[in-house]
């Protein structure tokens, strides 16, 4: 989940555009999930993503705004993601992701991730 840029479309980040891109890569392929999780921020939360983005603005990146409120560089957990692919009845995917801790964190869980596939949003 990303509010300001699935949502209010933020310049911020490009994650309405990978929300987008994963979306019509489903729809192209006529088949596929998409696992939408609470996690704002890098999972610190909405509030303190706004004070993140206010550490930014005086020159701290991502991570460094994140340490700086006390958080780790990031939050996100992916452990839900088995329960909800083991409903689904999915135990092996094409990931659509540039992040390889994702991959990394599914694989751990026991998810067989057969590709990872880079989103492009240029």
């Amino acid at each position: 989940e990303c509010l300001t840029g699935d949502a209010l479309f933020s310049l911020r980040c490009d994650c309405g555009a990978q929300l987008e891109y994963g979306l019509a890569s489903i729809a192209k392929a006529g088949r596929g999930v998409l696992l939408y999780l609470k996690q704002e921020g890098r999972g610190i939360g909405l509030l303190n993503k706004v004070k993140a983005y206010q550490l930014q603005d005086g020159g701290a990146d991502t991570v460094e705004a994140n340490e700086s409120l006390g958080f780790g560089a990031d939050l996100r957990d992916y452990s839900i993601c088995q329960s909800m692919l083991a409903h689904l009845s999915v135990s092996q995917l094409r990931l659509l992701t540039n992040n390889p801790k994702k991959v990394a964190a599914l694989t751990e869980l026991g998810i067989e991730i057969v590709e990872r596939i880079a989103i492009s949003t240029g």
